[in-house]
Protein backbone atom coordinates (compact mmCIF):
# COMPACT_ATOMS: atom_id res chain seq x y z
CA UNK A 1 0.00 0.00 0.00
CA UNK A 2 3.05 2.28 -0.18
CA UNK A 3 1.91 3.27 -3.67
CA UNK A 4 -1.06 5.20 -2.22
CA UNK A 5 1.03 6.85 0.56
CA UNK A 6 -1.49 6.06 3.28
CA UNK A 7 0.71 7.16 6.20
CA UNK A 8 1.64 10.39 4.49
CA UNK A 9 -2.07 11.14 4.00
CA UNK A 10 -2.91 10.11 7.59
CA UNK A 11 -5.33 7.35 6.62
CA UNK A 12 -5.67 3.56 6.85
CA UNK A 13 -6.67 0.70 4.56
CA UNK A 14 -9.99 0.16 6.37
CA UNK A 15 -10.80 3.87 6.28
CA UNK A 16 -10.08 4.07 2.55
CA UNK A 17 -12.17 0.99 1.74
CA UNK A 18 -15.11 2.31 3.78
CA UNK A 19 -14.86 5.64 1.95
CA UNK A 20 -14.79 3.83 -1.41
CA UNK A 21 -17.93 1.87 -0.55
CA UNK A 22 -19.63 5.10 0.54
CA UNK A 23 -18.76 6.83 -2.75
CA UNK A 24 -20.09 3.88 -4.73
CA UNK A 25 -23.37 3.88 -2.80
CA UNK A 26 -23.93 7.58 -3.49
CA UNK A 27 -23.36 7.32 -7.26
CA UNK A 28 -24.48 3.77 -8.07
CA UNK A 29 -27.80 5.25 -9.23
CA UNK A 30 -26.08 5.93 -12.58
CA UNK A 31 -26.18 2.17 -13.25
CA UNK A 32 -29.97 2.33 -13.17
CA UNK A 33 -30.51 5.77 -14.71
CA UNK A 34 -28.05 5.75 -17.61
CA UNK A 35 -29.37 2.63 -19.42
CA UNK A 36 -32.89 4.07 -19.35
CA UNK A 37 -31.75 7.40 -20.81
CA UNK A 38 -29.57 5.84 -23.50
CA UNK A 39 -32.26 3.34 -24.44
CA UNK A 40 -34.26 6.35 -25.60
CA UNK A 41 -31.46 6.95 -28.13
CA UNK A 42 -32.05 3.51 -29.64
CA UNK A 43 -29.19 1.75 -27.84
CA UNK A 44 -29.45 -1.70 -26.25
CA UNK A 45 -30.21 -1.35 -22.53
CA UNK A 46 -28.07 -4.34 -21.53
CA UNK A 47 -25.10 -3.10 -23.53
CA UNK A 48 -25.43 0.38 -22.03
CA UNK A 49 -25.45 -1.08 -18.52
CA UNK A 50 -22.24 -2.93 -19.39
CA UNK A 51 -20.43 0.09 -20.81
CA UNK A 52 -21.63 2.29 -17.94
CA UNK A 53 -20.04 -0.06 -15.41
CA UNK A 54 -16.88 -0.65 -17.47
CA UNK A 55 -16.25 3.03 -18.32
CA UNK A 56 -16.83 3.96 -14.65
CA UNK A 57 -14.35 1.26 -13.63
CA UNK A 58 -11.66 2.42 -16.08
CA UNK A 59 -12.06 6.16 -15.40
CA UNK A 60 -12.07 5.72 -11.62
CA UNK A 61 -9.14 3.28 -11.69
CA UNK A 62 -7.15 5.77 -13.79
CA UNK A 63 -7.85 8.46 -11.19
CA UNK A 64 -6.53 6.12 -8.48
CA UNK A 65 -3.38 5.15 -10.38
CA UNK A 66 -2.42 8.41 -12.13
CA UNK A 67 -3.48 11.03 -9.58
CA UNK A 68 -3.87 9.08 -6.30
CA UNK A 69 -7.03 11.02 -5.50
CA UNK A 70 -10.25 9.59 -3.97
CA UNK A 71 -12.43 10.79 -6.85
CA UNK A 72 -14.80 8.54 -8.81
CA UNK A 73 -15.90 8.89 -12.43
CA UNK A 74 -18.88 7.70 -14.47
CA UNK A 75 -20.96 8.79 -17.50
CA UNK A 76 -22.14 12.26 -16.54
CA UNK A 77 -25.70 13.26 -15.84
CA UNK A 78 -26.77 16.00 -18.23
CA UNK A 79 -24.20 14.95 -20.80
CA UNK A 80 -26.01 11.61 -21.19
CA UNK A 81 -29.29 13.49 -21.63
CA UNK A 82 -27.69 15.74 -24.27
CA UNK A 83 -26.35 12.61 -25.96
CA UNK A 84 -29.71 10.82 -26.05
CA UNK A 85 -32.37 13.52 -26.37
CA UNK A 86 -30.55 16.07 -28.53
CA UNK A 87 -27.72 14.59 -30.61
CA UNK A 88 -28.88 10.98 -30.99
CA UNK A 89 -32.50 12.04 -31.50
CA UNK A 90 -31.47 14.17 -34.49
CA UNK A 91 -28.43 12.40 -35.92
CA UNK A 92 -28.35 8.94 -34.34
CA UNK A 93 -26.36 7.49 -31.44
CA UNK A 94 -23.54 6.48 -33.81
CA UNK A 95 -22.64 10.09 -34.55
CA UNK A 96 -23.04 11.01 -30.88
CA UNK A 97 -20.47 8.35 -29.95
CA UNK A 98 -18.01 9.64 -32.54
CA UNK A 99 -18.46 13.20 -31.21
CA UNK A 100 -17.75 12.02 -27.66
CA UNK A 101 -14.77 9.95 -28.84
CA UNK A 102 -13.36 12.97 -30.70
CA UNK A 103 -13.95 15.17 -27.68
CA UNK A 104 -12.13 12.64 -25.51
CA UNK A 105 -9.05 12.71 -27.76
CA UNK A 106 -9.02 16.53 -27.82
CA UNK A 107 -9.63 16.54 -24.08
CA UNK A 108 -6.61 14.27 -23.58
CA UNK A 109 -4.34 16.52 -25.64
CA UNK A 110 -5.62 19.62 -23.85
CA UNK A 111 -4.97 17.99 -20.48
CA UNK A 112 -1.39 17.14 -21.45
CA UNK A 113 -0.53 20.70 -22.54
CA UNK A 114 -2.64 22.51 -19.89
CA UNK A 115 -4.92 24.24 -22.44
CA UNK A 116 -8.00 23.10 -20.58
CA UNK A 117 -7.23 25.23 -17.54
CA UNK A 118 -6.67 28.26 -19.80
CA UNK A 119 -10.08 27.81 -21.47
CA UNK A 120 -11.74 27.40 -18.10
CA UNK A 121 -10.30 30.73 -16.92
CA UNK A 122 -11.38 32.48 -20.15
CA UNK A 123 -15.11 31.71 -19.80
CA UNK A 124 -17.08 34.24 -17.66
CA UNK A 125 -18.03 32.96 -14.21
CA UNK A 126 -21.75 33.67 -14.72
CA UNK A 127 -21.73 31.55 -17.89
CA UNK A 128 -20.15 28.65 -15.99
CA UNK A 129 -22.84 28.80 -13.33
CA UNK A 130 -25.57 29.20 -15.96
CA UNK A 131 -24.52 26.02 -17.79
CA UNK A 132 -24.91 24.04 -14.55
CA UNK A 133 -28.33 25.58 -13.82
CA UNK A 134 -29.58 25.07 -17.38
CA UNK A 135 -28.54 21.42 -17.39
CA UNK A 136 -30.26 21.00 -14.03
CA UNK A 137 -33.57 22.29 -15.44
CA UNK A 138 -33.14 20.16 -18.57
CA UNK A 139 -32.57 17.00 -16.51
CA UNK A 140 -35.51 17.89 -14.24
CA UNK A 141 -37.80 18.27 -17.27
CA UNK A 142 -36.80 14.80 -18.49
CA UNK A 143 -37.47 13.40 -15.01
CA UNK A 144 -40.91 15.01 -14.84
CA UNK A 145 -41.71 13.62 -18.29
CA UNK A 146 -40.49 10.10 -17.43
CA UNK A 147 -42.48 10.21 -14.21
CA UNK A 148 -45.66 11.14 -16.08
CA UNK A 149 -46.14 14.40 -14.17
CA UNK A 150 -45.59 16.50 -17.30
CA UNK A 151 -46.89 15.48 -20.73
CA UNK A 152 -46.90 17.00 -24.21
CA UNK A 153 -49.81 19.15 -25.36
CA UNK A 154 -50.71 20.52 -28.80
CA UNK A 155 -52.47 23.47 -27.19
CA UNK A 156 -49.97 24.52 -24.51
CA UNK A 157 -46.78 22.60 -25.50
CA UNK A 158 -46.71 20.92 -22.08
CA UNK A 159 -49.34 20.27 -19.43
CA UNK A 160 -49.93 18.38 -16.20
CA UNK A 161 -50.12 14.61 -16.58
CA UNK A 162 -52.56 12.19 -14.96
CA UNK A 163 -51.60 12.50 -11.27
CA UNK A 164 -53.91 9.62 -10.30
CA UNK A 165 -51.91 7.19 -12.46
CA UNK A 166 -50.17 4.54 -10.32
CA UNK A 167 -46.79 5.18 -11.98
CA UNK A 168 -47.06 8.95 -11.47
CA UNK A 169 -48.04 8.45 -7.82
CA UNK A 170 -45.04 6.15 -7.32
CA UNK A 171 -42.82 8.76 -8.99
CA UNK A 172 -44.07 11.48 -6.60
CA UNK A 173 -43.55 9.21 -3.59
CA UNK A 174 -40.04 8.50 -4.86
CA UNK A 175 -39.28 12.22 -5.15
CA UNK A 176 -40.41 12.94 -1.59
CA UNK A 177 -38.59 9.92 -0.21
CA UNK A 178 -35.32 10.84 -1.96
CA UNK A 179 -35.49 14.44 -0.78
CA UNK A 180 -36.23 13.39 2.81
CA UNK A 181 -33.27 11.00 2.77
CA UNK A 182 -31.09 13.77 1.33
CA UNK A 183 -32.21 16.22 4.01
CA UNK A 184 -31.41 13.60 6.65
CA UNK A 185 -27.97 13.24 4.97
CA UNK A 186 -28.42 9.51 4.44
CA UNK A 187 -25.53 8.19 2.34
CA UNK A 188 -26.72 6.80 -0.97
CA UNK A 189 -30.02 8.72 -0.74
CA UNK A 190 -30.59 8.72 -4.51
CA UNK A 191 -29.62 5.06 -4.88
CA UNK A 192 -31.90 4.07 -1.97
CA UNK A 193 -34.70 6.23 -3.39
CA UNK A 194 -34.56 4.43 -6.74
CA UNK A 195 -34.74 0.95 -5.25
CA UNK A 196 -37.35 1.93 -2.65
CA UNK A 197 -39.58 3.30 -5.43
CA UNK A 198 -38.98 0.15 -7.46
CA UNK A 199 -39.94 -2.10 -4.52
CA UNK A 200 -43.11 -0.08 -3.95
CA UNK A 201 -43.93 -0.68 -7.61
CA UNK A 202 -43.21 -4.39 -7.15
CA UNK A 203 -45.64 -4.50 -4.21
CA UNK A 204 -48.23 -2.73 -6.39
CA UNK A 205 -47.75 -5.35 -9.12
CA UNK A 206 -48.32 -8.21 -6.66
CA UNK A 207 -51.40 -6.36 -5.37
CA UNK A 208 -52.76 -5.91 -8.89
CA UNK A 209 -52.46 -2.10 -8.83
CA UNK A 210 -49.66 -2.08 -11.39
CA UNK A 211 -50.56 -4.13 -14.46
CA UNK A 212 -47.71 -4.82 -16.92
CA UNK A 213 -48.52 -3.72 -20.46
CA UNK A 214 -45.48 -3.56 -22.79
CA UNK A 215 -47.51 -1.72 -25.46
CA UNK A 216 -47.61 1.39 -23.23
CA UNK A 217 -44.18 0.91 -21.69
CA UNK A 218 -45.28 -0.82 -18.47
CA UNK A 219 -43.07 -3.89 -18.12
CA UNK A 220 -43.05 -6.57 -15.43
CA UNK A 221 -41.04 -5.55 -12.36
CA UNK A 222 -40.20 -9.14 -11.36
CA UNK A 223 -36.51 -9.95 -12.09
CA UNK A 224 -35.54 -13.20 -13.79
CA UNK A 225 -32.81 -13.75 -11.20
CA UNK A 226 -30.24 -11.96 -9.08
CA UNK A 227 -26.81 -12.70 -10.57
CA UNK A 228 -26.03 -12.87 -14.30
CA UNK A 229 -23.93 -11.01 -16.84
CA UNK A 230 -25.87 -8.47 -18.96
CA UNK A 231 -26.80 -9.58 -22.49
CA UNK A 232 -24.73 -6.80 -24.03
CA UNK A 233 -21.53 -7.82 -22.23
CA UNK A 234 -18.54 -7.37 -24.49
CA UNK A 235 -20.34 -5.24 -27.08
CA UNK A 236 -18.07 -2.81 -28.93
CA UNK A 237 -20.24 -0.19 -30.59
CA UNK A 238 -17.87 2.34 -32.11
CA UNK A 239 -16.86 0.35 -35.24
CA UNK A 240 -20.57 0.16 -36.09
CA UNK A 241 -20.86 3.90 -35.57
CA UNK A 242 -18.09 4.65 -38.07
CA UNK A 243 -19.71 2.43 -40.70
CA UNK A 244 -23.21 3.88 -40.41
CA UNK A 245 -22.72 7.65 -40.09
CA UNK A 246 -23.35 9.89 -43.09
CA UNK A 247 -21.08 12.84 -42.27
CA UNK A 248 -22.22 14.70 -45.37
CA UNK A 249 -25.78 14.78 -44.07
CA UNK A 250 -24.65 16.06 -40.66
CA UNK A 251 -22.52 18.99 -41.81
CA UNK A 252 -19.15 20.12 -40.48
CA UNK A 253 -20.53 23.04 -38.43
CA UNK A 254 -23.09 20.81 -36.76
CA UNK A 255 -20.47 18.22 -35.88
CA UNK A 256 -18.08 20.84 -34.48
CA UNK A 257 -20.88 22.41 -32.43
CA UNK A 258 -21.95 19.03 -31.06
CA UNK A 259 -18.40 17.97 -30.25
CA UNK A 260 -17.64 21.32 -28.63
CA UNK A 261 -20.84 21.23 -26.57
CA UNK A 262 -19.69 17.91 -25.08
CA UNK A 263 -16.21 19.36 -24.49
CA UNK A 264 -17.52 22.64 -23.04
CA UNK A 265 -19.77 21.03 -20.45
CA UNK A 266 -17.18 18.36 -19.63
CA UNK A 267 -14.51 21.00 -18.96
CA UNK A 268 -16.61 22.96 -16.48
CA UNK A 269 -18.23 19.95 -14.88
CA UNK A 270 -14.93 18.17 -14.23
CA UNK A 271 -12.79 21.11 -13.09
CA UNK A 272 -15.61 22.54 -10.98
CA UNK A 273 -16.14 19.19 -9.30
CA UNK A 274 -12.41 18.60 -8.75
CA UNK A 275 -11.86 22.00 -7.16
CA UNK A 276 -15.02 21.80 -5.02
CA UNK A 277 -14.34 18.33 -3.63
CA UNK A 278 -10.61 19.01 -3.26
CA UNK A 279 -11.36 22.07 -1.16
CA UNK A 280 -13.40 19.96 1.24
CA UNK A 281 -10.64 17.35 1.38
CA UNK A 282 -7.92 19.91 1.97
CA UNK A 283 -6.01 18.99 -1.22
CA UNK A 284 -5.62 22.57 -2.49
CA UNK A 285 -2.31 24.31 -1.86
CA UNK A 286 -1.77 27.85 -0.57
CA UNK A 287 -2.50 29.22 -4.08
CA UNK A 288 -5.83 27.34 -4.15
CA UNK A 289 -4.47 25.04 -6.86
CA UNK A 290 -4.81 21.26 -7.09
CA UNK A 291 -1.26 19.80 -7.19
CA UNK A 292 -2.06 16.92 -9.56
CA UNK A 293 -4.73 18.65 -11.64
CA UNK A 294 -3.14 17.55 -14.93
CA UNK A 295 -3.15 13.88 -13.88
CA UNK A 296 -6.75 14.14 -12.67
CA UNK A 297 -7.87 15.73 -15.95
CA UNK A 298 -5.99 13.10 -17.93
CA UNK A 299 -7.81 10.36 -16.01
CA UNK A 300 -11.09 11.99 -16.97
CA UNK A 301 -10.04 12.19 -20.62
CA UNK A 302 -8.96 8.54 -20.71
CA UNK A 303 -12.28 7.51 -19.16
CA UNK A 304 -14.22 9.51 -21.77
CA UNK A 305 -12.20 8.15 -24.72
CA UNK A 306 -12.41 4.55 -23.55
CA UNK A 307 -16.10 4.93 -22.70
CA UNK A 308 -16.96 6.31 -26.14
CA UNK A 309 -15.01 3.51 -27.81
CA UNK A 310 -17.16 0.85 -26.15
CA UNK A 311 -20.42 2.83 -26.33
CA UNK A 312 -20.73 5.22 -23.34
CA UNK A 313 -21.49 8.94 -23.22
CA UNK A 314 -19.00 11.39 -21.70
CA UNK A 315 -17.32 10.14 -18.52
CA UNK A 316 -16.73 12.80 -15.89
CA UNK A 317 -15.74 13.22 -12.23
CA UNK A 318 -18.70 12.95 -9.85
CA UNK A 319 -19.45 15.42 -7.08
CA UNK A 320 -20.71 12.43 -5.08
CA UNK A 321 -17.01 11.72 -4.46
CA UNK A 322 -17.41 14.24 -1.63
CA UNK A 323 -19.32 11.57 0.32
CA UNK A 324 -16.27 9.33 0.34
CA UNK A 325 -14.03 12.26 1.26
CA UNK A 326 -16.34 13.07 4.18
CA UNK A 327 -15.97 9.43 5.28
CA UNK A 328 -12.20 9.87 5.44
CA UNK A 329 -11.08 8.96 1.92
CA UNK A 330 -7.80 10.66 1.08
CA UNK A 331 -6.01 8.53 -1.52
CA UNK A 332 -6.47 6.55 -4.70
CA UNK A 333 -7.28 3.45 -2.65
CA UNK A 334 -10.72 4.95 -2.08
CA UNK A 335 -11.17 5.39 -5.85
CA UNK A 336 -9.82 1.90 -6.55
CA UNK A 337 -12.39 0.43 -4.13
CA UNK A 338 -15.18 2.29 -5.92
CA UNK A 339 -13.84 1.13 -9.29
CA UNK A 340 -13.83 -2.50 -8.12
CA UNK A 341 -17.46 -2.23 -6.99
CA UNK A 342 -18.47 -0.89 -10.41
CA UNK A 343 -16.84 -3.96 -11.95
CA UNK A 344 -18.64 -6.31 -9.52
CA UNK A 345 -21.98 -4.61 -10.30
CA UNK A 346 -21.88 -6.20 -13.76
CA UNK A 347 -23.03 -9.44 -12.13
CA UNK A 348 -26.28 -7.87 -10.89
CA UNK A 349 -27.79 -7.01 -14.26
CA UNK A 350 -31.06 -8.92 -13.60
CA UNK A 351 -31.89 -6.53 -10.74
CA UNK A 352 -30.97 -3.35 -12.62
CA UNK A 353 -32.75 -4.48 -15.81
CA UNK A 354 -36.25 -4.37 -14.29
CA UNK A 355 -35.98 -0.90 -12.73
CA UNK A 356 -38.62 1.20 -14.57
CA UNK A 357 -38.54 4.84 -15.66
CA UNK A 358 -40.86 5.98 -12.87
CA UNK A 359 -38.30 4.71 -10.31
CA UNK A 360 -35.30 6.47 -11.87
CA UNK A 361 -37.20 9.67 -12.70
CA UNK A 362 -37.01 10.99 -9.08
CA UNK A 363 -33.21 10.77 -9.34
CA UNK A 364 -33.29 13.06 -12.38
CA UNK A 365 -35.43 15.62 -10.56
CA UNK A 366 -33.25 15.58 -7.43
CA UNK A 367 -29.98 15.77 -9.41
CA UNK A 368 -31.55 18.67 -11.32
CA UNK A 369 -32.22 20.37 -7.99
CA UNK A 370 -28.60 19.92 -6.91
CA UNK A 371 -27.34 21.42 -10.18
CA UNK A 372 -29.60 24.49 -10.05
CA UNK A 373 -28.07 25.48 -6.70
CA UNK A 374 -25.50 27.49 -8.68
CA UNK A 375 -28.22 30.01 -9.67
CA UNK A 376 -27.59 31.84 -6.38
CA UNK A 377 -24.08 32.71 -7.62
CA UNK A 378 -25.28 34.47 -10.79
CA UNK A 379 -25.46 38.26 -10.77
CA UNK A 380 -28.73 38.90 -12.62
CA UNK A 381 -28.92 42.57 -11.56
CA UNK A 382 -26.01 43.36 -13.93
CA UNK A 383 -27.90 42.88 -17.20
CA UNK A 384 -24.87 42.56 -19.50
CA UNK A 385 -23.84 39.56 -17.36
CA UNK A 386 -27.29 38.40 -16.33
CA UNK A 387 -28.95 38.29 -19.77
CA UNK A 388 -26.44 35.87 -21.41
CA UNK A 389 -26.66 33.67 -18.31
CA UNK A 390 -30.46 33.83 -18.48
CA UNK A 391 -30.46 32.86 -22.17
CA UNK A 392 -28.14 29.94 -21.44
CA UNK A 393 -30.46 28.69 -18.70
CA UNK A 394 -33.84 29.06 -20.41
CA UNK A 395 -32.84 27.83 -23.86
CA UNK A 396 -31.69 24.44 -22.56
CA UNK A 397 -35.10 23.19 -21.35
CA UNK A 398 -37.22 25.28 -23.76
CA UNK A 399 -35.24 24.29 -26.87
CA UNK A 400 -34.72 20.82 -25.35
CA UNK A 401 -31.02 21.15 -26.09
CA UNK A 402 -27.96 21.80 -23.92
CA UNK A 403 -25.92 22.89 -26.93
CA UNK A 404 -28.50 25.48 -28.00
CA UNK A 405 -28.36 26.99 -24.52
CA UNK A 406 -24.57 27.35 -24.81
CA UNK A 407 -24.91 28.73 -28.35
CA UNK A 408 -27.39 31.49 -27.48
CA UNK A 409 -25.67 32.30 -24.20
CA UNK A 410 -22.26 32.73 -25.85
CA UNK A 411 -23.53 34.81 -28.79
CA UNK A 412 -25.65 37.09 -26.58
CA UNK A 413 -22.70 37.61 -24.19
CA UNK A 414 -20.43 38.89 -26.97
CA UNK A 415 -23.13 41.01 -28.64
CA UNK A 416 -24.31 42.67 -25.42
CA UNK A 417 -20.76 43.42 -24.28
CA UNK A 418 -19.83 44.87 -27.70
CA UNK A 419 -22.95 47.05 -27.96
CA UNK A 420 -22.58 48.40 -24.41
CA UNK A 421 -18.92 49.36 -24.87
CA UNK A 422 -17.46 46.66 -22.64
CA UNK A 423 -15.12 45.03 -25.14
CA UNK A 424 -12.45 44.51 -22.48
CA UNK A 425 -14.66 41.90 -20.80
CA UNK A 426 -14.64 39.68 -23.89
CA UNK A 427 -11.84 37.15 -24.09
CA UNK A 428 -10.41 35.83 -27.36
CA UNK A 429 -11.94 32.45 -26.54
CA UNK A 430 -15.42 33.99 -26.28
CA UNK A 431 -14.99 35.78 -29.64
CA UNK A 432 -14.02 32.49 -31.28
CA UNK A 433 -16.93 30.62 -29.69
CA UNK A 434 -19.45 33.28 -30.70
CA UNK A 435 -18.25 33.25 -34.33
CA UNK A 436 -18.36 29.45 -34.52
CA UNK A 437 -21.84 29.32 -33.00
CA UNK A 438 -23.08 32.13 -35.24
CA UNK A 439 -21.81 30.21 -38.28
CA UNK A 440 -23.67 27.15 -37.00
CA UNK A 441 -26.96 29.08 -36.80
CA UNK A 442 -26.48 30.63 -40.25
CA UNK A 443 -25.36 27.56 -42.18
CA UNK A 444 -27.55 24.89 -40.55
Amino acid sequence: MNFFKLKENKTTVSQEILAGVTTFMTMAYILAVNPGIMEAAGMDKGAVFTVTALSSFVGTAMMAILANYPFALAPGMGLNAFFAYTVAAQYGWELALIAVFTEGIIFMLMSLISVREAIFRAIPANMKYAVSVGIGLFICLIGLKNGGLVVGSDATLVSLGKVSSITTLLFLIGCILTIVLSVKRVRGAIFIGIFATYFLGLICQFAGLYVPNPEIGMYSLIPSGVIALPPGFGSIMLPTAFKSVNFGAVGIFNFIAIMFAFLFVDIFDTIGTLIGVSEKAGFLNEKHELPKLKEALLSDAIGTTFGAFIGASTVTTYVESAAGVAEGGRTGLTALTTAFLFLVSLLFWPLFSVIPAFATAPALVVVGLFMTEAVTKINFSDFDEGFPAFMTIVMMPFAYSISDGIVFGSISYVLVKLLTGKRKDITVVMYVLALLFLAKLIFT
